[in-house]
């Protein structure tokens, strides 16, 4: 009796340790993703000022780049070039695009990954960055699913 309830509270204890790896895991990365779009963003809205009006020829459809592996890897910037305990540094792509319905705004996506300590603890964050003027909205959100 006493060995079957030793071997189940070291199962449980196996558990919970996993489980806060895991967890620890996933902060490490959405920190690292947090930053690097936050870094991206500060520089968008610094070179935003010394740019002109939007460019016409971009695509009024929000951008899909930052979904092909290839493409990203090959336009991503690393605002940090270490981050603690991590497997990478945090990565972002920086997409620009124009809204159909807002001609006078500068609109940019921002995708960003961060690793915890294995390729498979990614976070990737977004965030839809408008600039009208001296106005500057910012709209964020969680990529659900790794795109590739």
């Amino acid at each position: 009796m006493m060995l079957t309830t030793s071997a189940a509270w070291f199962e449980t204890s196996l558990a919970a340790a996993r489980g806060s790896n895991n967890v620890r895991d996933y902060l490490q990365a959405f920190h690292a993703a947090d930053s690097a779009l936050t870094l991206c963003a500060r520089s968008v809205v610094a070179a935003a000022a010394f740019e002109s009006q939007p460019v016409a020829s971009l695509s009024p459809g929000e951008p899909t780049q930052w979904k092909h592996e290839a493409t990203f890897e090959a336009g991503a910037v690393v605002p940090v070039a270490q981050w603690p305990g991590s497997l990478r540094a945090p990565q972002c792509l920086i997409e620009a695009w124009r809204l159909g319905t807002r001609a006078d705004a500068r609109a940019y996506l921002l995708t960003s990954r961060g690793f915890g300590r294995t390729r498979e603890s990614q976070v990737w964050l977004q965030m839809e960055l408008v600039i009208a003027g001296e106005q500057i909205e910012r709209h964020w959100r969680r990529v659900a699913a790794h795109p590739f």
